[in-house]
């Protein structure tokens, strides 16, 4: 397992054990693993974004911490901050990652997740010029969010 991913892992535990809520303090995490602190930081920036459900709070100094919440919303919540949330660009990796929240999440099935990532990948937007592909890409998620949200 790479180190990111055991990272990520003993956070996810702690997210269980505190039913959906953790203190992570950095430099501690990183001496229990044996890594430097900014490697817990960026797990946590890639990891645990609002994109994947997650929301981050920090305290800096001595005591300091990162509080992560797991985001507990309905499914008509959850659809609106996935719309919003998207803008008017979306690249593919954070397309991937919404829709693999949406399936997590029991809003998509397996299958409508892979059909939807099939539609937003660079190469089903080909047709189009490079530097709109994200804006289309935004506008499609967003367009098939809307058939959820009915």
């Amino acid at each position: 397992m790479v180190l990111s991913d055991h990272i990520a892992a003993m956070i996810e535990k702690m997210l269980e054990e505190g039913g959906g809520r953790a203190e992570v303090r950095r430099n501690d995490l990183a001496q229990k693993l044996g890594c430097v602190p900014s490697q817990i930081s960026y797990v946590i920036t890639s990891r645990f974004t609002p994109e994947r459900g997650y929301v981050t709070d920090s305290r800096r100094g001595g005591g300091g911490y990162i509080r992560i919440v797991r985001v507990q919303m309905s499914r008509s919540e959850y659809l609106m901050h996935f719309f919003q949330a998207v803008g008017k660009s979306l690249g593919e990796a954070d397309a991937a990652a919404y829709l693999r929240n949406l399936v997590d999440h029991g809003i998509m099935t397996e299958r409508e997740g892979k059909l939807a990532m099939q539609a937003l990948t660079e190469a089903a937007l080909d047709a189009c010029p490079p530097e709109k592909r994200d804006g289309l890409r935004a506008e499609i998620f967003r367009r098939m969010l809307m058939i959820y949200m009915m």
